[in-house]
């Protein structure tokens, strides 16, 4: 085993290297115990790193985000996964104060306005929460899939975060949504069941909507803005 001050992202690739998810995770929780993290936004990838954890007993730490401005189809998600895995997953939320602020000074819809305030509520709700989240950690494991979009194509399983001074583990990164899909459905994992409405990628209420067939996987994202945007800066690179 490597020491874990000598880590870097080649030697943590090769760690995992022919490893299956389960087996990658569980090293990553050996070489750093108690410093492995999951972040979850409820939807299908990552109920399936949920499942994966939870049922392989892993000790990894799995939290969640409450912006405050989630589907209520998302927060019974939450309730059937902690009562199917017999769990409490950890909920972290925004600052109070910094929301007052917010919607004090610009109203609860300033997000539609301009990009720059999308972005500032983004930060508010999500991006503080999880820098306080990640406080700690070393090993930040997603549920980000390739096919995902267009700049996750050439993501390596693995890689440096230095924003948060840690490594980011993409757990299921080559995994197609038929996969995901299969798999949800094979091993009977909690759902939210927006994706049985056209939802694909699922965030706040005000923000995302069904997709149409043909279009991309982040169209239901800040479908008002340019594509290129599209990122509430949770995954900057």
């Amino acid at each position: 085993m490597i020491l874990s001050e000598n880590v870097t992202s080649e030697s943590l690739l090769d760690l995992i290297s022919n490893k299956t998810e389960v087996e990658a995770l569980r090293s990553l929780t050996e070489l750093f115990p108690g410093q492995v993290a999951f972040s979850s936004s409820l939807g299908y990838e990552d109920q399936v790193i949920t499942d994966l954890i939870l049922k392989n007993d892993l000790p990894i730490r799995i939290f969640t985000l409450d912006t405050g401005r989630l589907f209520e189809e998302t927060y019974k998600t939450l309730q059937r996964t902690n009562k199917r895995y017999d769990t409490k997953l950890e909920v972290v939320f925004p600052k109070n104060d910094s929301v007052e602020k917010l919607l004090s000074e610009k109203g609860p819809y300033s997000f539609y306005d301009t990009v720059e305030n999308r972005k500032e509520c983004c930060f508010i709700r999500k991006v503080e929460p999880l820098n306080r989240a990640l406080q700690g950690v070393k090993i930040w494991v997603t549920g980000i899939r390739a096919e995902q979009s267009g700049n996750r194509q050439e993501m390596p399983p693995i890689e440096r975060d230095d924003a948060h001074d840690l490594f980011k583990f993409h757990a299921i990164l080559s995994w197609s949504f038929e996969q995901v899909k299969a798999y949800v459905k094979t091993n009977n994992v909690p759902y939210n069941p927006l994706h049985d409405k056209g939802f694909v990628s699922i965030g706040c209420a005000p923000c995302t909507r069904a997709i149409q067939e043909g279009e991309d996987f982040r169209a239901g994202r800040w479908w008002w803005e340019d594509e290129s945007k599209k990122e509430c800066g949770l995954h900057a690179r």
